[in-house]
């Protein structure tokens, strides 16, 4: 492979100077191209089999809403600081440029993303979006519980019927039977769709591999939606022991409609290992990271939507503008996205999506920010390993300025007393203490060599 070194690829980015210098920050917006701010052409429609409903393939998701800037230590994990305004200026240009799947749920925006996402499409007709959202009682079986969530949802979202709901996360059969039949939520949301309270029942699935193959045989709802993208097509990297390929051809087999979540893992494939990029950019230096991410999803004929969580505008123009219209991967392409899931899986990325639902921490451990940070260092190669190589002071000198303005001290991974309730929350399986751990000696390592 021939490769080119890390000043010759910022360049092919077209990044300069100033860029190379917004890198040594260490934190802010991460696009790694600047999309046109005008779509190519329209909008591409996937037909629902059961209701006939055209939805656009990509689905706005509504887990990593922006939120407003505050000093550091000023966000508190139960104060809502989503930005209003930039969701319903998102929201307003998605609509007017053919997007009409909306996805939230109650867990998403600290609890408030519902009401957001409600208030920014209470502004539009309600013949212009599709609205889903989710029951989130992952660690309750009660009833009661369990419905007051899916009503408070009509009310957060403005709406009188929600056209798809899932059942959320399910991913082992105790967990399941708990929440949705032995207290019987399954059979009351199943009477609620014949209602036409919800004109769909699907569910969306993080967990055991034999669970799956078992649910997706016992229980043929309306649609399901599973982590799909070409890293986890065929591997298995610290989260379910499934194949996302495995998954689709499983639902596919029994004609249940797929939905992608987590097409760019949290970001990740966004801002792959600049190694990867490169390989990316010799196929079409123009064409975005994520963009090759929502092909790969979108080239199979078996996934509906493309759920695709934008927090900046820049994010959801890249996103429209590679579906509009859509192009599948050729052959050539796909084997090139196989040689970059290759190089991406020989480094050592934390394999975080940035769903939050670690947090909070007890003892205020931003875990999000911080796996972020060393993931971003990592792929951009600012990641000082090797103290005889000559960018090694560069490199430990952007990770350390940029973990501090990224995260405040108190909350940064020396904080973690391995409590492991994050661990039980995750939905990669990701050791989060382990990782923690081995960060906060790789930063003390740092510190002592300054």
């Amino acid at each position: 492979m021939n490769q080119i070194n890390r000043r010759e690829f910022l360049k092919l980015l077209g990044l300069g100077t100033v860029a190379g210098a917004s890198l040594l920050a260490g934190c802010g917006k991460q696009n790694d191209d600047s999309p046109s701010p005008t779509t190519k052409g329209e909008m591409t429609y996937r037909t629902d089999p059961i209701s006939g409903n055209k939805l656009s393939l990509l689905g706005f998701g509504m887990m990593r809403p922006p939120i407003v800037e505050r000093r550091i230590g000023e966000s508190l994990p139960d104060v809502n600081d989503i930005d209003q305004e930039a969701v319903n200026e998102m929201v307003d240009y998605a609509i007017a440029n053919g997007v009409n799947v909306f996805d939230t749920a109650p867990v998403y925006g600290k609890g408030f993303s519902e009401t957001t996402t409600g208030i920014a499409l209470s502004r539009h007709p309600r013949n212009k979006f599709h609205i889903s959202t989710k029951n989130s009682t992952h660690r309750t079986f009660d009833f009661d519980a369990s419905v007051r969530m899916y009503r408070k949802s009509f009310e957060a979202l403005q709406v009188d019927y929600i056209d798809y709901y899932f059942l959320h996360s399910i991913g082992s059969q105790d967990n399941f039977k708990g929440r949705y039949i032995d207290n019987g939520m399954l059979a009351f949301l199943l009477k609620e769709r014949e209602a036409g309270n919800i004109r769909q029942l699907g569910f969306s699935f993080h967990g055991d591999g034999a669970f799956f193959e078992w649910f997706v045989q016992e229980y043929q709802l309306d649609f399901g939606m599973i982590q799909l993208n070409y890293l986890d097509w065929d591997n298995l990297v610290g989260r379910a022991n499934i194949t996302a390929r495995r998954q689709y051809e499983l639902l596919t087999e029994k004609n249940i409609p797929v939905w992608v979540m987590e097409p760019l893992l949290g970001g990740g494939l966004a801002r792959p290992h600049f190694m990867a990029r490169q390989q990316m950019i010799k196929h079409d230096p123009k064409a975005s990271a994520p963009s090759w991410a929502l092909r790969f999803c979108a080239s199979l004929p078996n996934v509906n939507v493309i759920l695709s969580g934008m927090t900046f505008m820049d994010h959801i123009i890249d996103n429209i503008n590679t579906v509009s219209p859509f192009v599948p991967l050729n052959d050539a392409e796909k084997q090139m996205l196989g040689e970059v899931a290759e190089i991406i899986l020989t480094k050592r990325t934390i394999r975080c999506t940035l769903c939050q639902y670690c947090m909070p921490c007890p003892y205020g451990v931003d875990i999000p920010s911080i796996f972020e940070h060393y993931n971003k260092c990592l792929n951009e190669g600012n990641y000082p390993e090797n103290a005889s190589n000559a960018d090694f002071k560069r490199a430990r000198k952007a990770f350390l300025i940029g973990l501090d303005r990224k995260v405040e001290k108190v909350r940064q991974a020396e904080k973690c007393i391995n409590c492991r309730q994050c661990v039980h929350s995750c939905p990669q399986r990701i050791n989060i203490p382990g990782e923690l751990r081995r960060i906060e000696q790789f930063i003390e390592e740092m510190r002592r060599e300054v």
